[in-house]
């Protein structure tokens, strides 16, 4: 693709970036057959080809956002499904946040959107508000169908009960069953450590089992996902540099993400800090040493399955697993090597609809990739559903009676941890 970028406008390191990205792009439409919003609503305007046309024109006549834009870079889910398609390499992850940083700087939204926005960014990194506002969702569920709005579906979203908080929280060290094989550093999370408590609680068992030690330090706290993918660079880098500070250390292995969504962001810290001279080289060591929890364990081999009988699984790959991070076959391999009898659906690359805050802020488009992803599943006849990320099993569990786990927790289960308490109910 031409640009035409003046010499002053790529003395911005993030313009020069765009710019090379744009040149990739060979107008070729691959992108178009896999982009969940194209293949819903049909519009150019919705696939990453025609975003990267409204993306050029806003960055290159150096203006502020205005609404067509605003409205269609909205309505993609940074799925990035658009990357594995792909044949010239665009990086259209680093182009979209890019111009999501460019629409916050630059666009006034209407006072309803920012204060959800804001709402949104102050309360999912921090778990004890976030946790105080949920059992207030909780007792607002009853009142959902009266509400306005967004806030409508934000109390209906909301779980039927809050799980009590781990025991685990405050522990920072877990010491290795046996001889010690690794040390590693495990991010909780901030949505997750509050929603499901369980899925830290069978990491940290499945690895102790293996010969893990797993430490958290206190230091540590929201990865910056959340924030980053709204276009709040300033609060999102806060937030990575306080994770890069406390986990660059020689004493630690490997950072293990049982998130995707998460761990996707944490390993693309070498380039958010890449102009940053005092944390450039630090960001890099930690993205290079980060991992997703499934395929650490890969490398270190399961034991024999302790229980028969598994339950049939469809595993939902998330977008951040398969796309984000081009993870496909550990999950999958592992399930397997455990005992369990593994399906994936059609058009397993279409995203859910969550997407970090998607499903709050684009509700409609993604309760109907949600319904689409449940109708492909259903297919399968699976007796649970498997998948590495909250944000998945959030979604999708708010519209199939089908138990939906993270993986973490069937491989846990597997090798001598308790069975999961959604298998019971």
């Amino acid at each position: 693709m031409q640009t035409n970028f003046t010499a002053a406008q790529l003395a911005d390191p993030d313009i020069a970036e765009s710019e090379r990205i744009l040149r990739k792009c060979v107008h070729c439409g691959f992108c178009t057959a896999t982009c969940p919003t194209y293949t819903l609503l049909g519009d150019e305007l919705d696939s990453p080809r025609g975003r990267i046309y409204l993306i050029k024109e806003m960055l290159e006549n150096d203006r502020p956002a205005d609404e067509r834009t605003v409205r269609h870079v909205d309505r993609c889910l940074s799925c990035l499904s658009c990357m594995t398609t792909c044949p010239s390499g665009v990086n259209y992850m680093h182009l979209v946040d890019h111009a999501r940083a460019h629409i916050e700087k630059t666009y006034r939204r209407p006072l309803p959107e920012r204060l959800l926005r804001d709402l949104l960014a102050f309360l999912l990194p921090r778990p004890g508000l976030f946790r105080f506002a949920l059992n207030f969702a909780v007792v607002g569920r009853g009142l959902a169908g009266v509400l306005p709005g967004r806030l409508k579906t934000l109390v209906g979203m909301a779980p039927r009960r809050v799980p009590a908080r781990s025991p685990l929280e405050g522990q920072t060290v877990f010491p290795a069953a046996g001889d010690r094989r690794a040390r590693v550093a495990l991010l909780t999370g901030c949505v997750q450590r509050v929603l499901d408590p369980a899925i830290n609680e069978a990491t940290v068992r499945l690895l102790n089992r293996l010969g893990v030690e797993v430490v958290v330090p206190a230091e540590a706290g929201c990865c910056g996902a959340l924030t980053h993918h709204m276009g709040r660079s300033a609060t999102s880098h806060r937030q990575a540099a306080q994770n890069i500070r406390a986990w660059d250390r020689d004493d630690i292995d490997a950072v293990i993400i049982n998130a995707s969504g998460c761990g996707t962001t944490v390993k693309d810290y070498g380039f958010m800090f890449r102009e940053d001279a005092a944390l450039a080289l630090a960001a890099e060591r930690v993205a290079a040493k980060t991992k997703d929890v499934t395929e650490f364990v890969a490398d270190l081999g399961l034991p024999t399955p302790s229980i028969a009988d598994q339950p049939h699984v469809a595993y939902h790959s998330a977008c951040s697993m398969q796309h984000g991070q081009r993870i496909k076959t550990q999950p999958i391999e592992l399930l397997e090597a455990a005992g369990f009898a593994v399906s994936q659906p059609l058009e397993s690359h279409l995203c859910c609809g969550s997407a970090g805050t998607y499903n709050l802020l684009q509700p409609e488009i993604a309760t109907r990739l949600r319904d689409r992803k449940l109708t492909n599943i259903a297919a399968l006849k699976p007796q649970v559903i498997a998948t590495g990320n909250i944000g998945c099993i959030t979604q999708l569990s708010g519209g199939t009676e089908t138990p939906v786990v993270h993986t973490v927790q069937l491989l846990d289960w597997a090798t001598g941890g308790p069975r999961p308490v959604a298998l019971n109910t």
